[in-house]
């Protein structure tokens, strides 16, 4: 069993600790935990994660946010999988700081990075881990908010959110999407 696992984020120093980069900061913890480490390929950094039986490919998009579509077309085709086997892992500032949401398919919410995945592949039917990095910016901030570094207060409570983050990725590839949102939607 094989599952496409994809953080999405982008790519450069100035990015790192931003909280669009969630996707990213999510994997690399992965990654940390499982003495792993990311490999530049087409498209994307990707490692192997190998879990009770099952293998997930963690990419992390190198063509920036807004062209993530084209990294998860390619990986997909590369990999032989099928939709159902992939999880893209995106910040959202429409929940709460930490809040976690996984759904099977769905809108992009004006997400860049979603739109660029559902024009690539002609649908939304995939699924996605949302991570809530709350909406505390002006009217017309967005931009500047996504792209602005975690508070201190945020890096406080950020690694226990991203642990529950990972223990949902497991789930996802082990007990599948609808026992996966199940169990981690509330938490």
């Amino acid at each position: 069993m094989k599952y496409l696992i994809v953080g999405l984020g982008n790519i450069g120093n100035e990015y790192i600790n931003t909280r669009h980069n969630i996707g990213f900061k999510i994997l690399d913890a992965l990654a940390d935990a499982s003495n792993i480490s990311f490999q530049d390929r087409r498209y994307a950094y990707r490692a192997e994660y190998k879990f009770k039986g099952r293998t997930y490919v963690l990419i992390k998009p190198t063509t920036y946010m807004n062209l993530s579509g084209k990294a998860v077309n390619f990986w997909l085709q590369k990999e032989k999988l099928k939709t159902d086997k992939l999880l893209v892992v995106v910040d959202d500032v429409a929940l709460p700081f930490g809040a976690l949401r996984i759904r099977g398919k769905g809108a992009d919410a004006g997400h860049n990075g979603l739109k660029d995945i559902n024009l690539a592949l002609g649908h939304q039917n995939y699924a996605r881990l949302r991570f809530g990095i709350g909406d505390d910016y002006p009217k017309g901030a967005q931009a500047h908010y996504v792209l602005s570094p975690w508070t201190d207060e945020e890096k406080v409570h950020l690694r226990p959110r991203i642990e529950l983050a990972i223990e949902a990725i497991k789930s996802f590839g082990t007990v599948g999407i609808t026992n996966t949102m199940n169990e981690y939607n509330n938490k």
